[in-house]
């Protein structure tokens, strides 16, 4: 009975131990749910107010009443944002899609090749490479636009390369090369080097090894660069404006120029901010897991 007693005694302060740690865990748990559910809610407080004052008449759209409930809920800022973004957004689907896709196959032909055959030289040109994602769009602005109009005047495609949309896509995607390029080539160091050994042995060259062993495993890559790109191209302001008409004009530049005369139309402002914010937020939807195992296999390292 005695040693029985003496397990029991000796019992009793592991349990204790252990009920004390899972409810430090408990409440370690509690405290980093409470913390998220704030940065959430601080997170979704601007969206409240675009949404909000995005179903208000303009009587009722004014910043003394951002936080207010609509009286009358109303669809109208919505019609006439729409009305007003919708040739931007066409204009903005042209240049997005073609640019990021453009901009993901040579950044990936660049990485592919810098990282796995490599040449005499190669890393000085890696370095040039990265050279090009410090030089500010301003520094390049007056060459670009010297540039484009010498294109339209050789090709004879006026209001094509200087002016349209064709002109705005190429120049995202020369200054998108160096950082798609880094992208891919972090991303192609992961693979390893008996595996493109193997495809050598085996008689396949350098293109048959990036189409048969290389490119199936880069979709995470892919995304990144996708996603990114897309971002960038969609968001683009300072380009559009310097390098496209107005009947070339993206979102962002017709979201810039919806403003009354005398009063600011509020609600149509919120509802073409939402409206214009969609695209990007449904490409990082689609692409997100996608986007996350890129980063974790190390398409943004190094």
């Amino acid at each position: 009975m005695t040693a029985v007693a003496d397990v029991r005694e000796e019992r009793a302060p592991s349990r204790d131990r252990g009920e004390r740690a899972v409810r430090r865990a408990r409440w370690a748990r509690g405290v980093r749910l409470t913390l998220l559910a704030v940065f959430v809610v601080v997170f979704l407080i601007p969206v409240y107010v675009l949404l909000v004052t995005s179903f208000k008449p303009l009587t009722e759209a004014d910043p003394s009443r951002a936080w207010a409930l609509p009286e009358v809920w109303t669809f109208r800022p919505w019609q006439v944002a729409w009305e007003k973004l919708a040739p931007g957004i066409w204009n903005s689907v042209l240049l997005a899609v073609p640019g990021s896709l453009i901009s993901a196959i040579l950044g990936s032909m660049n990485g592919y090749v810098l990282s796995k055959w490599r040449f005499p030289g190669a890393d000085v040109v890696f370095t040039l490479f990265l050279f090009g994602m410090f030089i500010p769009y301003q520094g390049v602005m007056i060459p670009l636009v010297q540039l484009l109009s010498k294109l339209n005047e050789v090709t004879g495609l006026n209001g094509v390369f200087y002016g349209g949309i064709p002109g705005l896509v190429l120049a995202h995607v020369v200054y998108g090369i160096p950082i798609c390029t880094l992208i891919f080539r972090n991303y192609y160091v992961t693979i390893p080097e008996e595996v493109i050994e193997a495809a050598r042995v085996d008689g396949a060259g350098m293109l048959r090894t990036y189409r048969s062993v290389v490119l199936p495993v880069s979709g995470p890559a892919f995304a990144v660069v996708i996603i990114w790109q897309f971002t960038a191209l969609w968001n683009d302001f300072l380009f559009a404006v310097f390098l496209t008409g107005p009947r070339s004009w993206p979102t962002t530049v017709m979201l810039n120029n919806i403003a009354g005369a005398q009063t600011v139309p509020y609600s149509q402002q919120m509802a073409a901010a939402l409206l214009a914010s969609i695209p990007t937020m449904v490409v990082y939807v689609l692409l997100g897991r996608f986007f996350m195992r890129g980063l974790m296999a190390g398409a943004l390292k190094g």
